[in-house]
């Protein structure tokens, strides 16, 4: 039997797939393959092509879209149940390219490099376009359950919520962008921001820490040529480590340790979702603990 037109188009514009959600007991004893291919996140950004990774950890979707030879739509997987995607879900975004455009029911939003879209749930018709062919928009995107409707809003950098943490001493100066967060606009669960380390400094989150209410992911980007990230995680006394590349994004559980060391400094943008909007809520790990 021949497909739906519209089946076709899905499977055209969409890679989609599920992780399990994995307690502490099954990642230590997880080799480094087993590691990757339950936290690693790549190809992020394929021309014309929605991928999209659902982590059983809050139903959170990582994703990314690089629109090259023309607009594309946002369609609505089976695996989402759903009439429509942000049905029951919000939307943060996050340019990580050229300039391009996101039209939500409409309305069209121009995001720079490094600018960020809150799309609130309920919104129906979503489209994705680069402003320059030549140097393509790559949106990197994050979604989770949604139970009310907040507005659609873009934020720049001048409206995000900037904080300076660190020192070339510890090899951690760096500035936090908060962008998606409840401290600048309102949203059900989903937070996110951008955190770009200084030249010289290469640890970010540090101290190590956990926080039971709410799981993370991160996004390596800016890793210029040749480099790496270290990316650490699993429990302070039982660490576990994954090796980065650019524009390669990682998931984060509950219950793990989020932090990282590169070979030269870079940008990461985290995404949290969880019960709570409290960006301190976190248990700290005394650096000298940690194993």
């Amino acid at each position: 039997m021949q497909k739906p037109q519209n089946e076709d188009l899905l499977n055209r514009n969409f890679s989609f797939e599920s992780r399990y959600a994995s307690s502490p007991n099954e990642v230590e004893g997880m080799n480094t393959a087993q590691i990757r291919k339950n936290f690693l996140i790549d190809n992020l950004f394929t021309p014309d092509q929605f991928r999209w990774v659902l982590s059983f950890f809050d139903r959170y979707l990582t994703g990314g879209i690089m629109p090259v030879n023309s607009s594309v739509s946002l369609q609505t997987p089976d695996q989402l149940k759903a009439a429509y995607f942000l049905e029951r879900r919000e939307l943060g975004i996050i340019n990580v390219g050229g300039p391009g455009r996101i039209t939500a029911d409409s309305v069209s939003y121009d995001l720079e490099f490094k600018e960020a879209l809150y799309i609130g749930q309920g919104t129906h018709d979503i489209s994705f376009i680069s402003l320059d062919p030549e140097t393509p928009a790559k949106f990197y995107l994050n979604s989770t359950p949604a139970v009310q409707r907040y507005p659609t809003r873009k934020i720049s950098r001048t409206n995000a919520e900037v904080v300076e943490l660190g020192s070339i001493e510890t090899a951690n100066q760096r500035t936090i962008n908060k962008l998606i967060v409840n401290s600048v606009l309102p949203t059900c669960q989903l937070q996110m921001g951008m955190t770009e380390l200084k030249t010289g400094s290469v640890w970010n989150t540090m101290p190590a820490h956990t926080h039971d209410r709410r799981m993370e992911v991160y996004f390596y980007f800016e890793v210029p040529q040749g480099q790496s990230v270290c990316h650490f995680m699993g429990l302070p006394q039982e660490t576990r480590h994954i090796w980065m590349q650019n524009e390669q994004a990682v998931i984060s559980p509950n219950w793990s340790i989020h932090s990282g060391s590169g070979t030269s400094n870079y940008t990461f943008i985290w995404g949290m979702a969880g019960e709570n909007l409290d960006y301190g809520d976190m248990d700290f790990c005394p650096t000298p603990e940690l194993r």
